[in-house]
């Protein structure tokens, strides 16, 4: 159940970051309205938020979450961009999310 609990949140931290980038780039590369700007910047103080939600010292979790924003960012590329994902992208997330497993879960005190 804690693995659970702790990728859901890093889920949503993926997903508040990549927003936050995403609506910028719209606005920056594609011409999209200006207005999408506040939109990118709430989603990136949602971001950092809740970042302050995970118990682990900070540079611990900016680790571990680092697994678990590689593999949204492939969920965005295959279902935002519409970009086929390869057995190479699915291995490397698969690798990523058993590195944050790993950093996240480990026992106290160590």
């Amino acid at each position: 159940m804690e693995l659970f609990r702790t990728a859901l949140l890093f889920a949503f931290t993926a997903l508040a970051e990549i927003v936050g980038c995403y609506l910028p780039w719209l606005v920056l590369r594609q011409g999209r309205s200006a207005w999408l700007l506040l939109p990118g910047a709430l989603a990136l103080a949602l971001f950092a938020w809740l970042l302050t939600l995970h118990p682990s010292a900070a540079g611990r979790t900016y680790a571990a979450y680092g697994g678990m924003y590689i593999a949204v960012a492939l969920v965005w590329l295959r279902v935002v961009d519409g970009v086929a994902l390869t057995r190479w992208d699915l291995g490397g997330a698969a690798v990523a999310l058993v590195g944050m497993a790993i950093i996240a879960l480990q026992p106290a005190g160590n």
